[in-house]
Formats: structure tokens, C-alpha cells, sequence
């Protein structure tokens, strides 16, 4: 993704991690004007009135990558192995999965749908599109 946004940084890697219904988390790799590489780690809630997105964003820069990976993965591993440590912590991508694949399914049905309809529009087709966005990236939400 070479993306130039307002502010001159360039994005050169975006990944999303969709963690419920409701909630995405994004993941952007940016390249300064300076030829420098930093992350920004956006949470993404959908408001529960439908219209728009809160959001939460964290700049990590190169030199913090090592020591916030550390104690990302410390934190982590004392709640599983100390606190919690029969929780079944796989029943959210279990989840996941369930989710993803009824996505798939939903789409495709759509696909299906709009294949078999006419090949000219009516008046009456709408874009289910519009009301239902694909967010492939954090820049891709209407802030």
C-alpha cells in the first residue's frame, strides 16, 4: 500500500486484526519524508448508535520496538500462565473463524444474487456496499 496521507507520512504495510463485531485493530507500517519507519497501532470501535467509528491511536517508533514487543509478551504471559492460566483462550479465534466464514458465506450470496439479476440496472438496485464498507486499512474509515 503506497499511500501518501495528509501529513507527508507514507503508509508501506497495513494489516487489520478484527476482534469481535464491533471492534478492528490496525496495524501501519509509515515511512517518513526522512526515509524512517514507524508503527501506529489504531483500535477501532464501531459506536453503538451506528453512525461512525471511535478510535484510539498509538505511534511506536523504532527504537521502542524491542522493549514494547518484550513487555507486550511479558504482560501477556503472566496473565495467561499466572492468572488465568485455564481460560480457553482459543475460543475467540474459534469465534473468529465462525465469523469469517459467515462473512464469506454472506458475500457471496450477494455475489450470487447480484450474478443472477439482470444485467441492466433499475432504479430500484441499490449498492449494498455503501452500507456495509469494506475497511481494509485504518485508512480506510471516515473519521
Amino acid at each position: 500500500m503506497d499511500n501518501d496521507d495528509s501529513r507527508g507520512q507514507e503508509s508501506v504495510f497495513s494489516t487489520k486484526v478484527r476482534a469481535g463485531k464491533r471492534r478492528t485493530y490496525f496495524f501501519d507500517v509509515r515511512k517518513t519524508k526522512g526515509d524512517d519507519y514507524y508503527i501506529t497501532l489504531t483500535e477501532s470501535t464501531k459506536r453503538f448508535n451506528g453512525e461512525g467509528y471511535n478510535r484510539h491511536k498509538l505511534f511506536l517508533y523504532k527504537e521502542d520496538f524491542n522493549r514494547f514487543l518484550q513487555g507486550l509478551q511479558d504482560t501477556i504471559g503472566h496473565v495467561k500462565t499466572e492468572l488465568m492460566p485455564d481460560y480457553d483462550y482459543e475460543q475467540f479465534d474459534r469465534k473468529h473463524e465462525e465469523w469469517d466464514a459467515q462473512r464469506r458465506e454472506e458475500s457471496k450470496l450477494l455475489d450470487e444474487s447480484a450474478d443472477s439479476s439482470s444485467d441492466t440496472p433499475s432504479d430500484t438496485d441499490t449498492d449494498d456496499s455503501a452500507a456495509s464498507p469494506t475497511i481494509e486499512s485504518e485508512e480506510d474509515i471516515d473519521w
